[in-house]
């Protein structure tokens, strides 16, 4: 999991998984999206690759990057108990907002 959350702490690389989350983009595609060169998307697309984020396929002379949903899935799990965690929070917090507001809409006794 380190070396998928450490894969996704680089910008251009969360950037390159949020432009293949569309649909799968040549390494050009890529690199006239984000106006980096070729080299350094080609590196960042090996870091990915090797975190299991996206695969590769070579189509004659160009390569076809799309992301690979098995390790986005272990991730969401991974965070699963903590999405509950943050839940079970924002239920209370929202439950303490509602009796706050219940308790300042009261007439007051004059």
């Amino acid at each position: 999991m380190n070396t998928i959350f450490s894969a996704l702490a680089e910008p251009h690389r969360l950037h390159i998984v949020e432009l293949l989350r569309n649909g799968p983009l040549t390494v050009g595609d890529i690199v006239d999206r984000l106006g980096l060169s070729q080299p350094q998307v080609s590196k960042h697309l090996r870091v990915l690759h090797e975190a299991g984020l996206v695969e590769v396929q070579p189509i004659a002379n160009r390569r076809v990057y799309k992301l690979q949903t098995q390790s986005l899935q272990a991730m969401d799990d991974w965070l699963g108990p903590f999405r509950r965690l943050w839940e079970t929070q924002f239920d209370r917090m929202e439950a303490y907002l509602q009796a706050l507001q219940a308790k300042e809409s009261k007439p007051t006794d004059e």
